[in-house]
């Protein structure tokens, strides 16, 4: 059985008090037994009753949350060409080319956080599939990053976008912020990304759509959240 810090067992054993918590008291109980001394990013894990083997059954979206993400800025790259290349530079872009960019990826670049590309360019960027989908910085239209109005995308990007996607196991996981933001901004956050979560349901998804919510610190144990206080919840 592996060993666990005091620090953590200390976290664990106070968070047990309850087996699971309404979502207010669960962001802050989180905030409250984060241990660390560095800044701890606030996850969201959400366990949905999909089979992610099924096309009609993927979960995927983004959201702009209220209070954005904290911490260090994304590094957005937009592959443009025309006047949208200045647009994204005046959106603040800190990278805009076109099939310049494409080929300098090709040979191995990757000092990028985030890619948004007009469709006219995706003939180009689609040959980057293997190198940025492994990655998950591949644009697509269904979160934003194919689209006319770079300027927007980039401009939510910086803001603190989040995107969300089921994984194999059928569980969402998510930033909603710093420890550092307090009780009030986290759960804000919280709830915008799990009304998103919500919303997204697809119409191929059968039964109990939402079967568990979990909140948790980088280094802090895992926070269980009463379904019922959660508005909206299907």
């Amino acid at each position: 059985m592996a060993r666990v810090g005091k620090k953590y067992a200390k976290a664990a054993e106070a968070v047990a008090v309850q087996p699971q918590y309404a979502l207010p008291e669960a962001v802050a109980v989180v905030a409250q037994n984060a241990f660390a001394k560095f800044d701890e990013t606030v996850e969201v894990a959400v366990r949905l009753g999909v089979d992610p083997k099924h096309a009609d059954q993927m979960v995927r979206g983004t959201v702009v949350l209220p209070h954005g993400l904290g911490g260090k800025s994304k590094r957005v790259l937009v592959i443009a060409s025309g006047e949208k290349l200045k647009e994204a530079q005046d959106a603040g872009a800190d990278l805009v080319g076109g099939d310049d960019m494409v080929a300098k990826i090709q040979e191995g670049w990757l000092d990028f956080d985030a890619v948004v590309a007009t469709p006219e360019m995706m003939k180009s960027v689609g040959r980057l599939g293997k190198v940025l989908g492994p990655r998950g910085l591949m644009p697509n239209p269904k979160t934003g990053t194919v689209t006319f109005e770079v300027g927007k995308a980039v401009r939510e990007i910086k803001a603190g976008k989040v995107e969300f996607r089921v994984d194999k196991t059928a569980i969402i996981h998510a930033p909603v912020g710093k420890v550092s933001f307090g009780p009030d901004k986290l759960l804000e956050n919280a709830r915008t990304l799990i009304d998103s979560v919500i919303k997204a349901r697809p119409a191929a998804a059968k039964g109990r759509y939402v079967k568990s919510i979990a909140l948790s610190s980088t280094m802090g144990p895992g926070v269980r959240v009463d379904l019922a206080s959660v508005e909206g919840h299907a």
